[in-house]
């Protein structure tokens, strides 16, 4: 006997867009939690994060800048030194060359992009890193940010489908939503997964999303 789909024809789509509105209230205009003071610092902190935390970043990054303060400090030094100082950073070696790449590429901060398309050409720089740089530096939106939070609370809530892959998560939400909230609602949905929305023992009954999240509906 075939199987057919059961649709529901009678139930409205969700208005996201209404729904997110309180926690992009919450956590509008929060800083994101690598610690920087100017652009070349936050490409820094966003390309050594990659795969590790930012806690540790934010421990790093001081010796890290008193020995490199620019771009003509990576680009004169050596890939060995580089790598040295950032030893203690998950996948080091390769962030070294990157960084070194990217010095050699751009030459001096004046020079680091700021559109999409040309900061993910830079090596170590992918789209979640792009988006969190533009959204940092006051940018338009090409975007939403999608790091391991966004991957684990958007599906989780029903906003997007269950997957591992950040762009995939992050097509989706650009269709889903309208681009006016894209600069806030990934950093919205990032922060509500670091302080409420745990990968274990999420703290629903505090969560402003409670009546509309598929989580705690088939808890």
């Amino acid at each position: 006997m075939p199987n057919f789909i059961v649709m529901d024809l009678f139930t409205p789509p969700k208005d996201w867009n209404t729904i997110l509105q309180p926690i992009i209230d919450t956590y509008k205009g929060r800083k994101h939690p690598l610690e920087y003071s100017n652009l070349y610092e936050l490409m820094l902190a966003v390309l050594l994060s990659a795969q590790d935390s930012d806690a540790h970043i934010n421990k790093i990054m001081p010796h890290f800048i008193e020995n490199y303060p620019n771009l003509e400090a990576i680009s004169t030094s050596n890939l060995n030194s580089l790598e040295n100082i950032i030893s203690p950073v998950m996948n080091s070696k390769n962030k070294a060359s990157w960084l070194y790449d990217i010095a050699k590429t751009l030459q001096k901060k004046e020079n680091i992009p700021l559109k999409l398309n040309d900061l993910i050409q830079l090596k170590g720089i992918g789209r979640k890193s792009a988006n969190v740089i533009l959204k940092e530096m006051n940018q338009p939106a090409e975007g939403i940010i999608v790091d391991l939070h966004v991957i684990r609370v958007a599906p989780r809530i029903g906003l997007t489908d269950e997957s591992r892959d950040g762009i995939k998560i992050e097509k989706q939400l650009m269709t889903l939503l309208p681009k006016e909230i894209w600069n806030e609602i990934g950093m919205a949905l990032s922060f509500l997964g670091r302080e409420i929305c745990r990968p274990t023992n999420p703290k629903c009954p505090i969560c402003s999303l409670q009546n509309d999240c598929n989580y705690l509906k088939n808890a």
